[in-house]
């Protein structure tokens, strides 16, 4: 069976932005994203442009280490 392609015209974003959103520890995160990078899971391509809200410190922390790292 061939599958149905549906077009969103825009009503999809009001959607996504209704939604209650989930929090879970840093320490959480970085385990299952460094498991999934080890891993070469492909459905992180799939989040690659989405947007993470972080707190205000570790946004710093983040572009100071993004500065300072070999090969940056």
């Amino acid at each position: 069976m061939r599958p149905t392609l549906r077009l969103f015209c825009g009503e999809d974003e009001a959607i996504a932005l209704s939604l209650p959103k989930k929090t879970i520890t840093f320490g959480e995160l970085t385990k299952l994203l460094s498991d999934a990078v080890d891993s070469r899971r492909t459905w992180l391509r799939d989040f690659a442009d989405d947007e993470v809200a972080i707190t205000p410190d570790l946004y710093e922390l983040l572009t100071a280490y993004n500065r300072v790292r070999p090969g940056a």
